[in-house]
């Protein structure tokens, strides 16, 4: 049975300067032993594993704990590493084994294997490109375990093998990538109470995924003009850490932190792609969720003025300017630039543009917004930019298009609308309308009953960006933990808790800022100022006007707990003013069948 396993393998692994590429050895686990996690961290289990002639020890990465809790890996298991690494701690070599796929077998242990670290072994076979011939190689009985090239091998220093994106992760402390730079922020910066600092990100991609790169203080000063937007770089010497996705959108578990020893160069190789979407048709829109991200490819069918917001905290203005996109779908949508990419953008030829990681927002129905972590692509060199070209010259120039519209998305969503579809009050409590697992929707008309003066608003976030979180007074500024940074006055958002009720009921609803601004009448930073002003009759006007006000609510209804108890949160999406010429005719309606 010894020719089941790769013999050749442990001794390749602990000689060479690179990890073994393109194979996938047999090997037999002689023994697992247990290592408890401290604190949070999960249990890890350290193995001994053989290839028949040596055996070395090895670690099995977290994910394969299942594997050994359910007993399908166990004493004399052989198993098919088909992903790993090594590892040098205390001058010991150690394989991580990130995946592996048991084979049959039902015997005891394989050979006489002997203690690799105490064996002879001389290196020089390797070195001059000889390698044990291996038993049950992916590439057959004959093929050679070959280590991947390194660096040095393609005229660089030797950093260790080249990895691919989609590899990479905390275990590997010796790596490389060749990636293409698809997209670089602009410098940000920061102050709290720890000091100033500064950072910005670039996301790096090759065949097989994407990877978010980070570069804080000095590594900016010394990467940020180095790195630039479709260049193609080897990247090595840089931390490898659990991706933070509150303030990351690329689709990989990890993310890079460049550090004062990270090696950077430039790399003339065009077989690296430059850029992967999974494109949402426009027509697609309204089936996603309010700040999800996608992708999109249009026609840029009008190009409005440059225009300008005025941030309510800092009192400084930021260019904007919106553009109608278009395709085959023959939907519109309006998509708003903002800073240098609005300031720039003056195409008037109808070009085909690719965006990435673009947010939806429900303006108008909907539409989209390109903040700092997307990117654009004109004219792409792909197989749908030249569908979409080869469409609108054929038929789209003349198509008349439909733009989205609040109507457009709500009927989708169940979120209103027409007077047949409205409930009552009685009739959402009834039908019990949220207590499932999944959020539902219903419109309903009612009277605004009682509004919660005490906590009305909150303090936000001020950056332009439209961060929106909670921020903290300091004493010498609002923090924002999620922006680090800090600013000198907070944008205080409507988080309004209102009774409503009609003839049959009452229930508690929630209005955020441009729901409640619309039934206040004033906006949430107005309205604290009066009352830190201690003008408490201008303040308290504005709720005795909203009260007695009459909508028609759309509305989300959800289950939560509180003290373990299951109850339906009511989350108002949007209020108009009632339709009684439409509502006429449906009671109307209703009485003549009755008669």
């Amino acid at each position: 049975m010894s020719g089941l396993l790769t013999t050749g393998f442990c001794e390749l692994i602990h000689t060479s300067a690179s990890d073994p590429k393109d194979v996938i050895p047999i090997v037999q686990i002689l023994n697992i032993k247990k290592i408890s996690g401290q604190g949070q961290d999960k249990d890890r289990y350290r193995v001994i594993i053989s290839d028949g002639k040596y055996f070395t020890q090895g670690m099995l990465a977290t994910q394969n704990n299942p594997l050994v809790e359910s007993k399908q890996i166990d004493k004399n298991t052989v198993v098919k590493l088909t992903q790993f690494a090594s590892n040098s701690v205390q001058g010991r070599k150690l394989i991580i084994i990130l995946a592996l796929e048991p084979v049959e077998y039902n015997g005891d242990k394989i050979g006489n294997p002997t203690n690799l670290e105490k064996a002879e072994i001389s290196s020089a076979t390797h070195t001059n490109g000889g390698a044990p011939p291996p038993n049950g190689a992916s590439g057959g009985a004959s093929a050679p375990l070959r280590a991947a090239p390194s660096r040095a091998a393609q005229g660089g220093r030797d950093v260790g093998p080249l990895f691919p994106i989609e590899r990479l992760s905390p275990y590997q402390n010796k790596w490389t990538i060749k990636a293409r730079v698809t997209a670089k922020s602009e410098i940000k910066h920061w102050s709290n109470q720890r000091g100033d600092g500064k950072l910005f990100n670039v996301t790096f991609m090759d065949e097989t995924g994407e990877i978010r790169a980070t570069g804080f203080n000095e590594t900016v000063d010394t990467f940020y003009e180095m790195l630039q937007e479709g260049k193609v770089y080897f990247v090595s010497r840089a931390r490898v850490n659990i991706a933070k996705k509150q303030f990351n959108n690329v689709n990989n578990d990890y993310e890079i932190a460049f550090e004062r020893d990270t090696e950077i160069e430039a790399c003339d190789d065009e077989s690296v792609p430059k850029m992967k979407y999974n494109f949402t048709s426009i027509g697609d829109l309204e089936s996603l969720q309010k700040d999800e991200m996608c992708d999109v490819i249009g026609i840029v069918k009008e190009v409005h003025e440059l225009g300008s917001v005025t941030s309510k905290a800092t009192n400084k203005p930021f260019a904007k300017r919106d553009i109608q996109l278009v395709d085959q779908s023959g939907q519109s949508v309006r998509l708003t630039l903002w800073g240098k990419q609005a300031e720039n953008f003056e195409h008037k030829d109808e070009p085909v543009i690719a965006f990435k990681g673009v947010k939806v927002g429900d303006f108008g129905g909907r539409s989209l917004s390109m903040f700092s972590s997307a990117t654009m692509s004109l004219e792409p060199d792909i197989p749908e930019a030249h569908q979409l070209r080869g469409w609108f010259e054929a038929e789209g120039r003349n198509k008349q298009f439909t733009a989205y519209t609040n109507t457009n998305v709500t009927r989708t969503e169940n979120a209103v609308a027409n007077p047949s579809e409205l409930k009552t009050i009685g009739q959402v409590k009834d039908e019990q309308l949220g207590m499932n697992d999944k959020t539902e929707y219903f419109s309903t008309s009612a009277t605004v009953a009682f509004i919660k003066q005490e906590t009305f608003a909150y303090p936000a976030c001020a950056n332009p960006d439209g961060c929106n979180k909670k921020v903290m007074d300091s004493g010498s500024g609002w923090v924002c933990e999620k922006c680090e940074r800090t600013w000198e006055n907070p944008i205080w958002r409507y988080i309004l808790q209102m009774n409503i009720m009609d003839h049959v009921g009452s229930i508690w609803i929630t209005g955020f800022n441009e729901v409640a601004e619309q039934i206040m009448g004033i906006p949430a930073n107005d309205l604290t100022g009066l009352k830190e002003g201690g003008d408490e009759s201008k303040f308290g006007s504005y709720f005795q006007k909203a009260v007695g006000q009459t909508f028609t609510f759309q509305m989300m209804a959800k289950q939560d707990s509180f003290n373990d108890q299951p109850r339906v949160r009511y989350q108002c999406r949007r209020v108009s003013e009632p339709d009684f010429v439409s509502e006429s005719a449906r009671l109307v309606q209703q009485i003549n069948l009755m008669g």
